[in-house]
């Protein structure tokens, strides 16, 4: 028989499960997508090879899988060591790829770092190197959630990578890094007040790096009216439409999109949804919704019932992580928020994102499978998760604990009283029968 502990740790459960399968069928599904909204593209470009796309694709989701298979044993005992070398090394190359003649320039904007096949996203890296941190920070030190003040390390990391990654530029994955550590700030348990404050500094902040691009003030307004504009500003909001509403319920059939040809800008990454909602309709837009819920829920639960403070922390960090870049994309397709460019997880065409998401997958079920970080003890682990009711839900644990106690005291003082009361009855009759 296998013991609870081997069981825990060797077999995944539900949730566990859960979010392997959704991830599988999002990377199948991206795929399948990415070959059919490049192909053409890639025949009328320089590459003339109609796989091109598919090819690296495959390259990098294979090496992927093997990272997630690693991590998937004990990868959060290695992050929890690694936390402050990976966090130094994302720095550097956010400083490196602004270097002129180091990062490699596309469409005006330096992000990449590398030559030819291989090329590395720094802000990748650096989003996943920010959970960490702010999971073991927060983890570790619970008192910081007090008020902003005492938080000032963490929204000083934040907002570093944030001005180096505006200055690239790219406010769409500034503003990913804002709302995942908003998101670990609400789990970690910071006050409301602290968190109306915090965010109405970074609207004006993001009101205010709108307002100094001309570019930004452009997709703004062409988020607002596309068809002010439809062959400027609005161009690519308006072609997303097209695409979505040619598909209707159940799409015109894989590869027979026309908006992806000549129409639809960056088809097989950031517009890949427009592509899918031509070629599959709705039911291809509600599936993709659906596989993303599901992800969503699972790692929710994942986080749930993690077995401490730093691991429900690190879940749900990676978990929203997710889901708050595929929010953001499949908004801005369906035309409900501005164009930011960005690519939605594990669909989108992207080596870097495809390589680090599936390392935050890959701690996710770690995580599940009941892994916990080096030197964290069984009884500082149970310590540690009671304080956690963002996750959690209701009443914190140790608030129950408490109550239980109060009322189990409570209870033997009742019993006592009881008890004496009615031992002195007894000897009372005991003295009136002595007596006749």
């Amino acid at each position: 028989m296998v013991s609870k502990g081997k069981h825990r740790r060797g077999n995944l459960p539900i949730e566990g499960s859960l979010v392997l399968t959704a991830t599988l069928c999002l990377l199948a599904f991206g795929v399948v997508m990415v070959f059919s909204a490049s192909s053409t593209t890639s025949l009328l470009g320089e590459s003339a090879d109609g796989a091109y796309y598919l090819k690296r694709t495959v390259l990098f989701g294979v090496v992927g899988l093997l990272i997630l298979r690693v991590l998937s044993l004990r990868g959060v005992a290695i992050v929890s060591r690694l936390t402050a070398p990976l966090l130094a090394i994302s720095f550097v190359l956010l400083l490196v790829v602004l270097i002129p003649g180091v990062g490699v320039e596309v469409n005006g904007a330096s992000r990449w770092i590398g030559a030819g096949f291989f090329q590395v996203q720094p802000s990748e890296i650096a989003k996943l190197a920010l959970v960490l941190y702010g999971a073991q920070l927060l983890a570790t030190r619970p008192k910081m959630v007090r008020s902003v003040g005492t938080l000032a390390p963490f929204l000083a990391a934040i907002g570093l990578a944030c001005l180096l990654v505006v200055v690239e530029p790219d406010l769409g994955t500034a503003m990913v890094l804002c709302l995942t550590a908003a998101a670990m700030l609400v789990a970690a348990g910071v006050r409301t007040r602290d968190l109306v404050i915090l965010g109405a500094a970074l609207g004006v902040i993001v009101m205010v790096a709108i307002a100094i691009e001309p570019y930004r003030m452009a997709r703004l307004t062409g988020f607002l009216d596309p068809s002010a504009d439809p062959a400027g500003a609005g161009f690519q909001a308006t072609q997303a439409k097209i695409a979505l509403g040619s598909g209707g319920i159940f799409g015109v059939g894989v590869g027979e999109s026309l908006q992806k040809a000549f129409y639809l800008p960056e088809a097989h990454t950031d517009m890949i949804a427009a592509v899918i909602g031509e070629e599959l309709g709705l039911a291809g837009i509600a599936m993709l919704a659906g596989l993303f819920g599901v992800f969503g829920y699972a790692g929710l639960q994942v986080a749930r019932r993690a077995r401490d403070r730093y691991t429900k922390l690190l879940a749900a960090g990676i978990t929203c992580l997710v889901m708050i870049q595929a929010v953001i994309n499949l908004f801005a397709v369906l035309g409900l928020a501005p164009l930011t460019g960005v690519p939605l997880p594990f669909v989108s065409y992207g080596n870097s994102s495809m390589l680090v998401l599936l390392a935050g997958v890959g701690l996710l079920l770690n995580i599940a499978a009941g892994g916990r970080a080096a030197g964290m003890s069984p009884k500082r682990s149970q310590s540690g998760a009671a304080k956690l009711r963002a996750i959690e839900g209701g009443r914190s644990t140790s608030s129950a604990a408490a109550r239980k106690r109060s009322s189990s005291t409570s209870g033997k003082r009742r019993d006592s009283r009881g008890g004496n009361r009615g031992t002195r009855r007894s000897g009372a009759r005991s003295r009136r029968r002595a007596a006749r």
